[in-house]
C-alpha cells in the first residue's frame, strides 16, 4: 500500500515529474525507485507489470489524462446535482412569505475589520445625517493630540454635519481640557458644538441620529460593533445622556470647575480612587494622565491634608468630606 502524498494530481512534484518521464522513455522501473514517489500508483501514472511485479510501468499520458478529466466531470456532475436538490428543497420555503420573520433585525450588529473600513462606514453614515451627533472620547496619548492634523478627515466630516444643521455634542476627560489639539479643533468648527468633560468616561462611543452607534471591539480599536438595534442604540443614548448631564461644559464657554476645602476637583478624583485601593497606575489609566502626574498630585493631597503616609492619606480623606457628594454638580443645570 502507498503513503499519502499532500498535492493534486495537477501540482505533481518534482520527484514524481522525473520518474514517470524516464519510465515513459524507458519503458518501466523498479517498484523500489517509486517508493520516494507514490503519487504515480495513486494518481495511475503507473502500474504494475503483469510479468514482473517488481517492476512498473507508464501509463500513456493522453490515458491518464483522460481517466483524471473524466473523474473531474463526475465530481463536477455530482455538486450540480447536489444544487439541483437543494434548489428543490428550498423553492417552496422562499415563497413562504417572510414579513413576520424578524428581517427588519437582520443588520442589526454588525462587525467592522480595519481603521479604514470603521472610518469609511462613521464617514457614511455621517454623511446621510443632518441631526445629531454623540461622542464619547477617551483619553489619547500626548503625542496623538498634539498632531492636529491627523484628525483632517475628522474635522471635515464633522463640518459638513454642522453645515447641513446637524448637532454634535462630545464627552472628553478632564485631562483634556487644556488639550492643545482639542481646542484648535473646536475653534476651526462652525456651528451647534457642544463639549464637556468628566474625570472618567466609557470607551470610545459615536451615536449617529440616534439610529446607529460605533463602539470598538477590541483594545486596540482595529475592530468595531456597528449596532442599529433599537434597545442596544436607546441604552447607549441613556448612558450619554446620563454621563452629560454629570460633566462640566468646556465648550463653548468652559465652566470652572470649584474646589472643595481646599482640593481641587483633579484631587478629588483621585481620592475617590485612592481610597477604593488602586495602585498609581490604575489610577493614571482611569484619569488620562501619566503615573508621574498622578503621583505629584497625591503628593500635593497628602500635603494639603497633612498626611504622613499611604494608610493615613486613606484615612484623612475620608474624614475630611472632600468626597462629600452634596456639593452642586457643574454640569447639572445643562441640557439633556
Amino acid at each position: 500500500m502507498t503513503a499519502a502524498h499532500p498535492h493534486s494530481a495537477e501540482d505533481l512534484c518534482a520527484a514524481g515529474t522525473e520518474l514517470y518521464e524516464r519510465a515513459l522513455r524507458e519503458g518501466h522501473v523498479s517498484s523500489s525507485e517509486a517508493e520516494p514517489a507514490p503519487c504515480l500508483l495513486d494518481f495511475g501514472l503507473l502500474t504494475h507489470s503483469v510479468r514482473d511485479l517488481r517492476r512498473l510501468e507508464p501509463v500513456a499520458p493522453a490515458v491518464a489524462l483522460h481517466r483524471m478529466l473524466r473523474t473531474m466531470e463526475e465530481r463536477v456532475a455530482d455538486e450540480r446535482r447536489r444544487e439541483q436538490r437543494l434548489t428543490e428543497t428550498f423553492e417552496p420555503l422562499l415563497r413562504i412569505d417572510g414579513r413576520h420573520m424578524g428581517t427588519e433585525h437582520a443588520s442589526a450588529l454588525g462587525v467592522l475589520s480595519g481603521l479604514d473600513r470603521i472610518s469609511t462606514a462613521i464617514t457614511r453614515a455621517m454623511a446621510d445625517s443632518s441631526g445629531e451627533v454623540l461622542a464619547i472620547q477617551p483619553h489619547i496619548t500626548h503625542t496623538t493630540y498634539t498632531a492636529p492634523e491627523v484628525h483632517v478627515e475628522a474635522l471635515a466630516r464633522d463640518q459638513a454635519l454642522l453645515d447641513r444643521g446637524g448637532r454634535i455634542r462630545t464627552l472628553y476627560q478632564h485631562t483634556l481640557r487644556h488639550a492643545p489639539s482639542v481646542l484648535a479643533r473646536y475653534e476651526r468648527l462652525t456651528g451647534d458644538v457642544e463639549a464637556r468633560t468628566l474625570d472618567e468616561i466609557p470607551d470610545r462611543l459615536i451615536i449617529v441620529d440616534r439610529a446607529v452607534a460605533f463602539l470598538p471591539a477590541n483594545e486596540d480599536r482595529t475592530l468595531a460593533l456597528e449596532v442599529r438595534h433599537p434597545s442596544l442604540i436607546t441604552f447607549c443614548v441613556t448612558v450619554f445622556d446620563r454621563l452629560w448631564h454629570l460633566a462640566t461644559p468646556m465648550y463653548p464657554k468652559a465652566v470652572q470647575q470649584p474646589s472643595l476645602n481646599g482640593v481641587p476637583p483633579r484631587q478629588r478624583a483621585i481620592a475617590s480612587l485612592l481610597i477604593e485601593g488602586h495602585t498609581d497606575a490604575v489610577i493614571a489609566d482611569r484619569l488620562g494622565m501619566n503615573i508621574r502626574t498622578a503621583r505629584v498630585h497625591i503628593a500635593k493631597l497628602a500635603a494639603t491634608l497633612g498626611s504622613e503616609s499611604r494608610a493615613q492619606l486613606g484615612y484623612l480623606i475620608a474624614q475630611s468630606g472632600i468626597l462629600n457628594q452634596d456639593h452642586p454638580t457643574p454640569g447639572g443645570d445643562g441640557p439633556l
